[in-house]
């Protein structure tokens, strides 16, 4: 085993958890699971740990706000202590009133089904990423984050190695060419491997453990 396909093969097994599995989403092609992907990329897409928009993304979902009508129709104050139970103080007030407005867009617009914001991209990426760009809170790198996770139920997706997963890819010492790197990760999945390269490029720990397990 060549020793990049090592250093692939310990950084997934050890790492390579979603943060859709991380915040409970069993992810399908359904409304209501995408709908929670969907809070999660915009709650990821602030300059805050990843760990606290997880937890803010559950405390959500138990407050009942999962999908977009539940979400549009609470007040802007239960959205506010949602966020807050999860650890999620500094962006809650501006992530709050973004969580309102995107899910009455996304009733009014694809009518409260991602599915049907996909329908409207016809399988174009470039597209689609664009889309979900102008619902409030989502810009690139949210957009990314949800492309990243959506690839395992939207195929046309896949394989999705964003410029985030490349960065991680270089901490590692890995070619940054998805082509390249799904040839070393075998059977891994385009998303799992996507998420464990992403949480390498966020945690220097996380490269680091990898190597020294490869090693």
């Amino acid at each position: 085993m060549s020793d990049e396909r090592r250093v692939v093969r310990e950084l997934v097994g050890a790492h390579g958890r979603t943060y859709a599995e991380e915040a409970g989403i069993r992810l399908k092609d359904t409304p209501q699971p995408l709908y929670r992907l969907l809070v999660l990329a915009v709650l990821l897409s602030a300059r805050i740990r990843a760990s606290v928009a997880v937890a803010a993304a559950r405390e959500l979902h138990e407050a009942g706000l999962r999908d977009p009508r539940r979400m549009a129709e609470a007040d802007w104050q239960q959205r506010v202590d949602a966020l807050g139970r999860g650890g999620y103080r500094r962006y809650d007030e501006r992530t709050a009133t973004q969580l309102g407005d995107g899910a009455e867009l996304l009733t009014q617009r694809w009518g409260g089904d991602l599915r049907r914001l996909r329908e409207e991209a016809d399988g174009k990426v470039p597209e689609l990423r664009r889309l979900l760009q102008e619902i409030p809170g989502l810009g690139p790198a949210g957009a990314d984050i949800f492309l990243r996770e959506a690839q395992r139920v939207w195929p046309e997706v896949a394989p999705y190695l964003d410029r985030k997963a490349m960065d991680g890819a270089e901490r590692l010492g890995l070619p940054k060419d998805p082509e390249r790197l799904l040839k070393l990760a075998g059977d891994t999945e385009p998303a799992v491997l996507a998420a464990a390269l992403v949480r390498a490029s966020l945690d220097k720990e996380v490269a680091e453990d990898s190597l020294r397990r490869a090693g």
